[in-house]
């Protein structure tokens, strides 16, 4: 298997960042993490409430995003913990037809026997390691609820992130890979001369990074339909994810993308003959032949469209993977080496 873009630079870059924390709402150490790592290429840097921004020489020419944070638990009691992203102070954000919202029971069982660590809120220091006994839905607070041997020691609002490894076999690499991955293509674009803007977002796992995102542009009177918003896109199975090496979307449930942009991401692909499948498309072809329908989802993009009435606009290229939401979140390398021939090619690197 011959890899282009996918370098062992590149692994070792992604292997590093799987093993620093990030649980949604607690982002800030790795925030940090992710400053110190570009702060030795020639790029203006600054952060936000919610947000890191990287600016080229160019800012205006494209504007990548992804989100930083990912999932993980937070001690909400005396030996309570709960899925992060769907705390009662991020209910607001959710309304159930959210994809993550739709796996909630489909990942309930999955966590048993996982290691997972404990760190401080803001310093990101380490504070101690745990199991997962058990983890249930609470049908009255509708969240994934925990039990964790080990970590009674903890006090409420401290985040627990699972202990990740990348792992590599046979061409794959198996992580929680939503959506560090993304974050270690936009580093990979950076390193190699980007000279757009690239957004880091806060929250996108609670409905939240939109906003942000939304928030500079408005600071700073800004218009585009140019933004690329990059994230993973869950598929059954192994086979179903290696149907095609990218994922392509012309709507969310909130909000229909620009045409132009994703057009111009299509044709890229069939100019590099990378295959790519339409998001959307695909799961209303599944809908027609069953009895219970699946939501196209709602991803920061079409939240983003709709909240600036299209001031802010452009599309999304996702990277399929299966295990969708687990530390064994998986992939093919050639569609990460892909997705990464089709961003530099999109901005001239």
């Amino acid at each position: 298997m011959k890899l282009h873009y996918a370098s062992h630079e590149f692994l070792h870059l992604l292997r590093y960042l799987v093993r620093e924390p990030s649980v949604v709402g607690m982002e800030d150490a790795f925030f940090r993490v992710l400053r110190r790592e570009l702060e030795e290429y020639p790029v203006k840097i600054t952060r936000y409430h919610g947000l890191l921004v990287v600016e080229g020489d160019e800012p205006e020419s494209v504007y990548l995003s992804a989100h930083v944070d990912r999932h993980g638990l937070l001690c909400t009691g005396p030996h309570e913990f709960q899925y992060a992203a769907f705390i009662a102070g991020n209910r607001g954000e959710l309304n159930g037809d959210s994809i993550s919202e739709q796996f909630m029971e489909l990942i309930a069982g999955r966590f048993r026997g996982q290691r997972v660590q404990a760190h401080a809120p803001y310093a990101g220091s380490y504070l101690g390691q745990g199991t997962i006994t058990e983890s249930y839905i609470c049908p009255r607070r509708k969240n994934l609820i925990f039990e964790i041997d080990g970590l009674d020691f903890l006090q409420p609002g401290t985040p627990v992130s699972f202990i990740d490894r990348l792992q590599e076999n046979d061409g794959y690499i198996s992580a929680q890979l939503d959506n560090v991955v993304s974050v270690a293509m936009l580093i990979e674009l950076i390193r190699r001369g980007f000279s757009g803007t690239a957004f880091f977002s806060a929250g996108e796992e609670s409905g939240r990074s939109w906003r942000f995102v939304a928030e500079w542009f408005q600071r700073h009177d800004t218009t585009t339909d140019q933004l690329i918003v990059m994230d993973t896109s869950p598929f059954a199975t192994v086979d179903d994810c290696d149907q095609q090496e990218v994922v392509l979307r012309h709507a969310d449930s909130n909000a229909t993308f620009d045409a132009k942009s994703t057009e111009r991401l299509r044709k890229s692909c069939d100019r590099l003959g990378i295959s790519y499948c339409f998001k959307d498309d695909y799961i209303m072809a599944l809908n027609r032949t069953r009895e219970k329908q699946s939501s196209i989802g709602r991803t920061e993009l079409g939240r983003l469209i709709a909240a600036t009435s299209g001031q802010v606009s452009g599309t999304t290229l996702q990277l399929p993977t299966s295990s969708y939401h687990t530390h064994l979140e998986t992939a093919s390398l050639l569609s990460v080496d892909a997705m990464l021939r089709l961003l530099c090619d999109r901005c001239e690197l």
